[in-house]
């Protein structure tokens, strides 16, 4: 890997927030909202922002809007934190696009989820993300999240693309931690191994997880760059003392499917108004008291 390219890796470390979109009733972006938050977003510490990612409600912008957000993002933050745009499709086509314009609004990293529905084949997963990093000269990640995509990267596959200069790192959202485990050991000295799973992130660490692209982040900012710094420093006493007052969280935000709960509790906590896209829905009534309860636990109303 080119020097350049290993300077930038040392970049992606801490926690990294997956934003939520905020929208207003009809459904339609909410820029002033967004503003405000990628400000309290930086003001609270965290390392970076994941732009119009899973919970950044990805699947139902249109294309036109994924990069106007995007390019909101480059500019709101203004260089104080690396900017990752997901850019990941199920079409290599599209992507290559999405990669290109996110490339070409500033983006420092681009954040490819392994293509979903159609199911590739590991092969197929190959080369599709060597066809974007060959088309697009920008950091890229890679995102397994089988739960999602039905489809899961194998190690071998991960240690292929580890050998692709620009591509730097993995999100793996497996949710189990001895793979994590197992893929640091394999592909950790040649790219960086960030965890997608806030309830064993934290751990993951001990073993050289850099980070963690973070749900609870959007509402626990603070309490989770404070617990991931004191961590990637050696000090997990510390860390798990903080980590222990939002632990709850990681489970309640994932009640109903994401982002509901967390753009609920954003509602809550006074930070975003009520939008969402279908077929994403308001989360069903009988699980505010749920969100309420954990948010009050975790000092955040």
């Amino acid at each position: 890997m080119t020097d350049a390219y290993q300077q930038i890796k040392s970049t992606l470390k801490g926690v990294m927030t997956a934003l939520v979109t905020p929208m207003k009733p009809d459904g339609s972006v909410d820029y002033d909202t967004l503003a405000q938050l990628i400000d309290w977003q930086i003001d609270e510490g965290v390392n970076a922002l994941v732009a119009v990612g899973t919970t950044g409600e990805a699947a139902t912008l249109a294309i036109d809007e994924h990069i106007d957000v995007i390019r909101f993002f480059v500019k709101q933050v203004a260089g104080h934190i690396p900017v990752i745009a997901g850019t990941g499709a199920n079409s290599t086509r599209e992507a290559i696009d999405l990669t290109m314009a996110a490339k070409a609004a500033g983006a420092d990293f681009a954040l490819l989820v392994v293509p979903y529905y159609n199911k590739p084949t590991q092969e197929g997963m190959y080369q599709h993300f060597k066809a974007v990093a060959t088309a697009v000269d920008i950091p890229q990640i890679v995102y397994n999240v089988p739960g999602r995509t039905v489809v899961d990267m194998c190690e071998d596959t991960v240690s292929r693309l580890a050998d692709i200069d620009n591509i730097v790192a993995i999100k793996d959202a497996t949710g189990n931690l001895e793979r994590g485990i197992s893929l640091i050991r394999r592909v950790g000295e040649r790219m960086v191994v960030l965890s997608g799973d806030d309830p064993t992130a934290l751990e993951l660490i001990k073993y050289g997880s850099k980070g963690d692209i973070s749900v609870t982040s959007n509402i626990a900012p603070k309490a989770m760059s404070q617990a991931f710094g004191l961590a990637l420093e050696g000090h997990f006493e510390e860390a798990y003392q903080i980590h222990d007052t939002i632990v709850h969280l990681h489970r309640d935000l994932f009640i109903e499917s994401s982002p509901q709960p967390v753009k609920y509790a954003l509602h809550k906590m006074g930070k975003i108004g009520t939008g969402i896209r279908l077929p994403m829905v308001w989360l069903a009534e009988h699980y505010h008291e749920t969100i309420d309860n954990s948010l009050k636990k975790a000092g955040l109303i």
